[in-house]
């Protein structure tokens, strides 16, 4: 247990790789300001490529240079998972049904640019720029004017080409589980102080699971006198606004839930404290992964049996401002809680084809519900090919609209009182 540099970090993914090379895919997603890669090991039974029906799953640490214990426990949980596959049956269960890829940090240089290591914040939060990566994406609710740097453009893209369905950024600097939306307008709630997802009832869920199954994180104790969080966890938006967040953008572009881990009031705590950390945060790192196989999943195929990529599956009664569509295998994956829903497949042009669905809480299983859908009257040549969401904040739109229908509203309210008052 102790903190490891950039070289010794790559040395020990490298040697990892090495001992199980069946189990494991080593690859660099891009590099930082300064050069340095930014590895991501990838775990599971086929390491190296997507597999129809097995859901992606990440991890990503050190996104702030200078918050550093997930960047020392995710190479712990990487060692826990190989060495445990074979020999545990719900490990082996679990990397034989999930892809999960674990990146120990994505912010590189800070992390060496934090000579002195402090609990509080140090330029070391920022990249090689002098840029906060947590305020580097696009926003959906308003245009960030931020210079896109390298590392948060190789994230990017990274999502865009992974079928990733849950995923966690690890934080430094508080004790909670916080989850989207992290920025807001009225459309969302945020007059009310609370920015809701139209997911909000799995977010809650995923914040609790993590909260729950971690050694203290759970009884809501903040790092000071001033701060409690019931249960662990707490809505981005009612914690603190944030333009250009990383949880968002995965919700909303990568079509992928994800949380963010607070997991130590010291943002860089002295290395003989990591294997308390690892302790307090293991069995919650595994339970979490699980919850990818919350829901529903499948394909949609033409006539033929083809798959139709860019066709849009959602749940009905939760759109999301950027529809969530089949990748090019086809595939789908909601993530739902257990119980009753119409699943609403489109393929732009075609008659919607809807189907009522009864979801169980699979995550024991590891393995959502499967549920296909096929276009008889779809041919391989009007298969749909549609752009992917726009990257304009979209929920400008949406105020607009709900701004257009506040007057009717409003009379409709006071119609209501005198009925009231006369029953």
């Amino acid at each position: 247990f102790k903190y490891h540099h950039s070289e010794e970090l790559e040395q020990y993914l490298k040697g990892v790789h090495a001992a199980y090379p069946s189990l494991t895919h080593l690859h660099s997603i891009g590099r930082s300001v300064e050069g340095r890669d930014l590895w991501v090991l990838v775990l599971g039974k086929f390491p190296t490529h997507h597999k129809i029906g097995i859901p992606e799953f990440k991890y990503v640490a050190n996104m702030h240079g200078d918050e550093t214990v997930g960047r020392e426990i995710l190479l712990h949980l990487i060692d826990f998972l190989v060495n445990s596959y074979g020999r545990d049956p719900v490990i082996t269960r679990l990397l034989n049904n999930t892809r999960i890829h674990i990146m120990p940090t994505m912010n590189p240089d800070g992390f060496e640019a934090t000579k002195v290591p402090d609990c509080y914040y140090t330029r070391g939060r920022y990249n090689g720029n002098g840029e906060d990566l947590n305020r580097n994406f696009p926003d959906a609710f308003e245009n960030n004017s931020a210079n896109i740097q390298p590392e948060t453009r190789a994230v990017m893209d990274w999502i865009k080409n992974e079928t990733f369905v849950l995923s966690a950024n690890l934080h430094g600097g508080a004790l909670v589980a916080s989850y989207t939306f992290d920025n807001g307008n009225p459309v969302t709630g945020s007059l009310k102080g609370y920015s809701r997802s139209p997911d909000d009832d799995v977010f809650i869920h995923l914040a609790k699971t993590y909260s729950s199954n971690h050694a203290s994180m759970y009884k809501g104790i903040g790092c000071d006198n001033r701060q409690t969080f019931p249960e662990g966890i707490t809505n981005g938006y009612s914690w603190y606004q944030l333009e250009g967040g990383m949880q968002d953008y995965n919700y909303v572009w990568g079509q992928c839930f994800e949380i963010t881990l607070e997991l130590s009031c010291c943002k860089y705590p002295p290395a003989d404290q990591l294997e308390k950390f690892w302790r307090d945060n293991k069995v919650a790192l595994i339970e979490y992964i699980k919850q990818v196989h919350l829901g529903v999943k499948g394909q949609v195929t033409d006539k033929n049996g083809n798959p139709i990529p860019n066709a849009i599956v959602e749940a009905k009664g939760r759109p999301h401002v950027c529809p969530y569509r089949t990748n090019e295998q086809g595939e789908y994956f909601l993530l739902l809680l257990p119980g009753t829903y119409v699943i609403n497949a489109t393929v732009p042009g075609f008659k919607s084809m809807l189907k009522t669905v009864e979801i169980p809480d699979n995550t024991g299983n590891f393995s959502a519900l499967k549920q296909d859908f096929s276009f008889p009257e779809v041919s391989d040549q009007i298969r749909s090919r549609v752009a992917s969401c726009p990257k304009i904040p979209l929920y400008q739109e949406l105020t607009r609209a709900s701004a257009a229908v506040k007057p009717t509203v409003h009379i409709l309210v006071l119609m209501t009182i005198p009925l009231v008052i006369f029953k």
